[in-house]
């Protein structure tokens, strides 16, 4: 018997995986691309389309629309495991079409060159952490308890700022909220790579891939509303 033959057989098994796994994280990738080219048109047509944005945004709707996506979230983690995949798969497209609704006062407020510049930085951030997760061998497990209470914090601070309308407040929000979730980009893009595993059946990576998608998307969402307000020109 070849005493390489196990050996071999490691590295192909090995090389297997990986390119399995390579699949995994291009449809994640692909769902959340998709979704933000759902999300960005809708938001665009809305916010360009007075028939449309006059009777959201002048009127007590434009607080559904603004709370729809958050109930969408909360919907989809809850449900997510019970769902098939094409149901998934379907809602999370649902969620970015919502998203857009939410997203279209921007159109409204900023100038679209500044909407422009501001996505590309928001994607280059995107792109050069969530490649830092997918690639380091460090554990970034342990910053993941206290990415969450940043975030918890960024959130409860927003909701209070609505009442108290504090530009210091929402500057420091807008800069620390850009921090946490250019870390939890990190943090879930390991976290999808780590999941991911050869002996799921097809049904559950497909799901897997889109939860993935979705984290990835609220925060790649999230760095791009926060970088708005902070560097945006207003109209």
């Amino acid at each position: 018997m070849n005493p390489n033959f196990g050996y071999h057989s490691s590295v192909q098994s090995q090389a297997l995986f990986d390119e399995s796994l390579r699949q995994h994280m291009l449809r994640v990738y692909n769902y959340m691309g998709i979704g933000l080219v759902i999300t960005g048109i809708v938001a665009f047509v809305v916010g360009s389309t007075p028939a449309l944005y006059v009777p959201i945004f002048s009127t007590p709707l434009k607080w559904v629309v603004m709370l729809a996506p958050l109930a969408f979230v909360f919907f989809f983690s809850f449900k997510i495991q019970t769902m098939s995949a094409s149901t998934a798969q379907m809602t999370f497209w649902a969620f970015c079409a919502v998203m857009g609704l939410s997203l279209a006062s921007i159109f409204l407020v900023f100038t679209g060159a500044s909407i422009a510049r501001t996505f590309f930085i928001a994607a280059s951030m995107f792109g050069a952490t969530s490649f830092y997760g997918y690639v380091t061998k460090r554990d970034l497990s342990k910053f993941g308890s206290f990415l969450m209470m940043g975030l918890i914090g960024v959130m409860i601070a927003s909701i209070v700022n609505i009442f108290l309308g504090s530009s210091a407040l929402q500057f420091a929000v807008s800069v620390i909220g850009i921090f946490v979730f250019v870390g939890l980009t990190a943090w879930d893009t390991q976290n999808i790579k780590e999941q991911y595993a050869e002996n799921f059946d097809q049904e559950s990576q497909q799901k897997l891939a889109v939860f993935g998608a979705l984290s990835l998307y609220l925060n790649f969402v999230n760095i791009f509303q926060l970088l708005l307000s902070l560097t945006g020109d207003r109209e």
